[in-house]
């Protein structure tokens, strides 16, 4: 748990950032916070349901364990990274780690799974991990991109600026089933276990899933990003 400690005045102003008076809504944000002050966790944790951290210098996100029922996680604009992981939050349906330091995908979204089994909101966008067109990423980076953080999360309905389609689901079902990724690996060469347990960004694996969509081309449909 966090050790810092903010006076009592500090914390009346945060019970008073809400204009709707919801108790259940917290918002930290442009505090200059290091990490989640222990005062505010032992204030607040059993009740909020709606946290808001953005545009700190946050960089460990273990305090979070604290707030059992926790549904709503902004926290973009911080300098996390794929080596800070969420404790469990099982109540936890919508996370923004927008402009973040997050630079590879492996293993750092099935940590997130296993963290956040019911997600339906998810943005990263802004992030090294996350192709785009801003950051020099194809078409088909995003796309694979995309179709593989769908396939971790049966429940997610919005990922990034976009809705989820059943089309991007049932491809994202099929394209990353694990028969799939062990015919796209040589056999005996170690590549599997290493794409699913080491750091690695998506050009890495690029190559080899752009030619199996090539095989494929055929008998794709039309997924629009």
């Amino acid at each position: 748990m966090a050790q810092t400690l903010l006076p009592a005045d500090y914390i009346q102003s945060s019970e008073d950032l809400n204009d709707d008076g919801d108790s259940t809504k917290l918002t930290l944000a442009y505090e200059r916070l290091y990490e989640l002050p222990r005062t505010i966790i032992e204030t607040f944790c059993d009740h909020i349901r709606y946290l808001d951290i953005s545009h700190n210098k946050i960089t460990n996100l273990d305090g979070l364990v604290h707030f059992k029922h926790l549904t709503t996680l902004i926290a973009d604009d911080n300098p996390i990274t794929e080596h800070c992981l969420l404790p469990p939050m099982p109540n936890l349906q919508l996370l923004w780690l927008n402009r973040c330091k997050i630079s590879s995908l492996y293993p750092w979204v099935s940590k997130l799974k296993e963290s956040c089994q019911n997600l339906q909101y998810l943005s990263v966008m802004g992030n090294p991990a996350a192709p785009s067109y801003f950051n020099g990423g194809t078409f088909y980076e995003m796309l694979q991109y995309r179709l593989f953080v769908i396939s971790q999360f049966p429940s997610l309905l919005h990922l990034d600026d976009r809705k989820v389609t059943e089309d991007q689901r049932e491809e994202a079902h099929r394209l990353y089933k694990r028969p799939l990724l062990e015919r796209i690996m040589k056999p005996g060469s170690g590549s599997l276990t290493q794409l699913m347990t080491s750091s690695v960004t998506w050009s890495s694996v690029h190559n080899k899933l752009s030619s199996f969509w090539n095989k494929e081309k055929g008998q794709r449909r039309n997924l629009l990003i």
